[in-house]
Parts: structure tokens; C-alpha cells; sequence
């Protein structure tokens, strides 16, 4: 399943640059995420706890950065496993473009999963997962713009 979509975001490029790579910010932009450690360089790993239909599911996870270009763009690949619930991975491409009201933040979602949730069909899955890139990309943005200036 794809998704894609934007955000403006009232910062300079390098801040939100920043706070893409800051832990405690992706901790608090995940819904359900428990737990987030690690770094940009190094990886992260997360404890996520998520309802998706019927289903609820502890996901423990690693996600790495590719294709770094510092401030410009990156890809976020990722990994969660949720025991008989299934598994979920993919990849998001993240762009940043200098506008006139900030930073636009530009994403494309790749995602596929399997095991119990897979059995709950595309149109319920890909709702959550529209749904969760949503959230995130909205707390991201609250974020950001509620942080004071670097």
C-alpha cells in the first residue's frame, strides 16, 4: 500500500531537519509508541501499542535512515513485529523544501503486512495506516512549530 502526502511547517528547514532525527520528538509524533531508543546514525528501536480493527498488538520494531541528505531528504526503513497479530514493514521517503511560510515536508509511504492483519483487508488497513501517517505527520508538525527557534 502507498501513501503520500504534505505539510507546511513554520520553521526553517534545519529545524525541522533537527527535529526529524530527535528522538524524544518521534517519540512523542508516534501514537501508541512506548518506548524509543537509539539514534539517527545508529538506528532506532520502538515499542508500539496499536488497535487496528479487532486487532491489538504490542509492535516491537528497528527503524534505520537511508539515503541521508542532510537537510534535504532521507528514507525511514522499518520493521515491527506483533506476534500472532502479524507484522508490518516499509519505507517513506521524507523531502524538504524551503517554501516562503517555512518548510514543506513532503512524503511517500510504502508499506505491506501480514499475519492476522493482513486478514483484515486493505480497506481497513490502509484507513489505519492513512489514519496513523496523518497523526504523526500533524504531532510532527505541532511539534516543531511549538518549539521555540534554534
Amino acid at each position: 500500500m502507498e501513501l503520500e502526502g504534505s505539510r507546511t511547517i513554520a520553521a526553517d528547514r534545519q529545524t525541522v531537519w533537527a527535529k526529524l532525527n530527535d528522538p524524544e520528538t518521534l517519540k512523542a509524533c508516534i501514537s501508541g509508541c512506548q518506548e524509543l531508543t537509539g539514534s539517527p546514525e545508529e538506528g532506532f528501536e520502538a515499542t508500539v501499542v496499536q488497535k487496528v480493527g479487532p486487532v491489538k498488538a504490542t509492535f516491537k520494531g528497528q527503524v534505520r535512515l537511508e539515503n541521508l541528505n542532510p537537510p534535504e531528504s532521507y528514507t525511514l526503513v522499518g520493521e515491527g513485529k506483533g506476534g500472532v497479530a502479524g507484522f508490518a514493514k516499509g519505507s517513506a521517503d521524507v523531502k524538504l523544501t524551503e517554501v516562503p511560510e517555512g518548510t514543506q515536508l513532503d512524503y511517500k509511504v510504502d508499506a505491506q503486512v501480514g499475519g492476522k492483519l493482513a486478514q483484515l483487508g486493505n480497506r481497513i488497513v490502509g484507513g489505519f495506516a492513512r489514519k496513523m501517517a496523518d497523526q504523526f505527520f500533524e504531532s510532527f508538525k505541532d511539534q516543531v512549530e511549538g518549539a521555540p527557534a534554534a
